[in-house]
């Protein structure tokens, strides 16, 4: 234990608050608030909105608002997908400072949108000089004054730290933040965003913590070098939120796939520490354990939701949501499974100088909450034979089937499973409640030299620069945006962790898209953005096409209450009580997602209960 530690709001967090992405270091996503209930959730209203005045524009069409607000000190702070930093007062919404860093608008074609989920903060020992912190796009690490917004002189450089210095001289356009830093005592975490299906050689992965006060480095993890110091590939990155565990001087740092993701030849290997669950010691940055969840990545299965730290009937864990659709339920000082885990056989590769991992590690329980093997699908007789044609002509058997040169079927596909939009976990009944995608895609190889001169319509093109294969990657949809694979295409679980088991599970939203099919309303939807729960069974939701948020009964699945926003809620919802009126409120930001196709705006709405 490392007593120089300390919890950087402690003093002054209490149950109203919400001091963190995740509200508490482990990510839980847990109120312990009860005033909004089974028995009045029903007359949940917008009390206030805000307008950040930030949203797609004809300049950058590509972006997601993604953020979770947070609250501590009786302020609520949050962020816009260009990075804007805002404090409102949470009984009104209006605005006590904003901080605009001025990111270029200009993306890479490695990087999906301009997205932001949060920021993070961080207080004295002594409960004075009270910081924000939050990691831009551009690659910047910035403090800012909680009360000014003012950033602060004395951290980094007037304020600010450039991230993209110490991480390599290439590619470093597509090193980009756009999740929250974890801050540990008085260390603030960082990890990043690359576009990692570009080149072989992407800059590091490295994962860094510095002074929450100086912005002196502390410490650094690389988590691709081998035996003799040097790198196999690049990428291998952490950019889904940190979670860590402050009394046990613990850091869970949830990795990506090396680069390139769908052509491995020149990085065999399992690429130990990539596509993992590390935990490192907060205070110097080595390395406790690893436990990989995909062995030589080829699937794009980064590990992309903040791990939830919490206890599970009476065990402490690291709970890792997964891109298959897999939860592993991992002891929190060995990362041994609590919940048993098996090697089993699958697909090998057939491209040539291609080494795939003979096995692949499945949870036993709990099991699959998203399918492992494809079927065509389609609303109507045509719709279903041309989803069969498709399908006929490429690879498919299941689960980690390997990219090939004729196109193989990978699902669930890159978008999951579970994505960012991870799990909340309540810890009175031992329930994970988690959010998946049942979507296929095509994976086609096409080979270097045929690449750089062939023609390249449809779908998503990665040059994978260096390696001996392109990659096109296509959404197994009609043209109507029909998915030709069996739905609910979205759904929300409910998974018993005590035993392994799912308790239920529901179709989530609806695809606004297929409104002329009857019965579309029971499909589920596409979804990103996860999941938080109240002490007293509610679970808050948006996430889907259909743009509502709702309320389900974590008992039993029914949905108690739902809200339409005015745009698509691609964001987690969070739970406060103001500390001057004694409200309580659902804070959900509302500005959409282009990857989503859902309509864009630019609000943060809080819903209490009328009187």
């Amino acid at each position: 234990m490392v007593l120089h530690l300390i919890f950087a709001l402690t003093a002054s967090v209490t149950a109203d608050d919400w001091p963190a992405y995740g509200r508490d270091e482990g990510g839980s996503r847990y109120s312990p608030l009860n005033g909004i209930s089974r028995s009045n959730v029903s007359r949940l209203r917008p009390a206030w909105t805000y307008h950040t005045g930030d949203q797609r524009d004809e300049i950058s069409t590509s972006v997601a608002c993604e953020c979770t607000p947070i609250f501590v000190g009786g302020m609520l702070y949050g962020v816009t997908p260009y990075n804007k930093v805002f404090a409102l007062n949470p009984d009104t919404g209006r605005p006590i400072w904003t901080y605009d860093p001025k990111v270029v608008r200009s993306k890479p074609a490695a990087v999906e949108s301009f997205a932001c989920r949060g920021v993070s903060s961080w207080r004295d020992s002594a409960g004075e000089h009270g910081r924000i912190f939050v990691a831009t796009y551009d690659g910047r690490l910035i403090a800012l004054d909680a009360r000014t917004g003012k950033p602060v002189s004395s951290f980094g450089d007037g304020g600010a730290i450039n991230l993209r210095v110490g991480v390599g001289e290439k590619h470093l356009e597509h090193y980009f933040e756009s999740s929250p830093p974890c801050v540990v005592g008085d260390e603030v975490v960082v990890g990043s965003g690359i576009g990692d299906n570009w080149a072989v050689d992407m800059p590091s992965g490295v994962v860094r913590a510095y002074d929450a006060r100086t912005g002196s480095l502390r410490w650094a993890w690389e988590p691709l070098r081998d035996s003799d110091g040097n790198f196999k590939s690049g990428a291998g990155n952490a950019w889904a939120p940190l979670s860590a565990d402050p009394p046990r001087d613990l850091v869970f740092v949830p990795t990506g796939s090396p680069s390139p993701d769908y052509s491995g030849q020149l990085r065999q290997g399992d690429n130990r520490d990539a596509n993992s669950i590390v935990a490192l010691r907060a205070s110097t940055g080595q390395k406790v354990w690893a436990f990989q969840v995909v062995h030589h990545d080829l699937w794009d299965y980064d590990v992309p939701a903040q791990p939830i730290v919490a206890t599970v009937a009476g065990r402490r864990a690291v709970i890792a949501m997964t891109k298959m659709g897999f939860v592993f339920v991992l002891d929190e000082l060995t990362g041994k499974p609590l919940l048993p885990v098996e090697e089993r056989p699958v697909p090998q590769s057939d491209v040539p100088g291609e080494v795939t991992s003979p096995t692949q590690p499945f949870p036993v329980l709990p099991p699959p909450l998203s399918p492992t093997k494809v079927e065509p699908w389609g609303p109507t007789q045509q719709d279903f034979a041309d989803a069969e044609s498709k399908m006929s002509l490429l690879r498919s058997e299941g689960i980690f089937t390997p990219p090939s040169l004729r196109g193989s079927i990978g699902y669930p596909g890159g978008i999951g499973g579970s994505n960012w939009s991870g799990g909340c976990f309540l810890p009175e009944s031992n329930l994970l409640f988690v959010n998946t995608n049942s979507l296929a895609t095509a994976v086609t190889l096409i080979p270097g030299q045929q690449f750089s001169s062939g023609s390249r319509l449809g779908g998503e093109f990665a040059r994978q620069e260096g390696a001996p294969y392109g990659m096109k990657r296509e959404w197994l949809f009609t043209t109507g945006r029909v998915p030709q694979t069996k739905p609910p295409f979205g759904q929300l679980h409910a998974v018993d962790l005590k035993t392994g088991k799912v308790r239920w599970s529901k179709p989530l939203g609806w695809m606004p898209s297929l409104n002329a099919y009857p019965g579309s309303h029971a499909w589920g939807s596409p979804n990103l953005g996860g999941a938080c729960v109240t002490k007293n069974g509610l679970v808050f939701i948006a996430a889907t096409e259909d743009c509502h948020l709702r309320a389900f009964d974590a008992l039993n699945g029914r949905v108690l209450w739902e809200h339409e926003l005015p745009a698509g809620g691609q964001a987690t919802p969070m739970i406060i009580r103001s500390q001057r009126t004694g409200r309580e409120y659902v804070i959900q930001c509302a500005g959409g997602h282009s990857g989503l196709h859902t309509p864009s705006g630019d609000s943060v709405i809080a819903f209490s209960v009328a009187r």
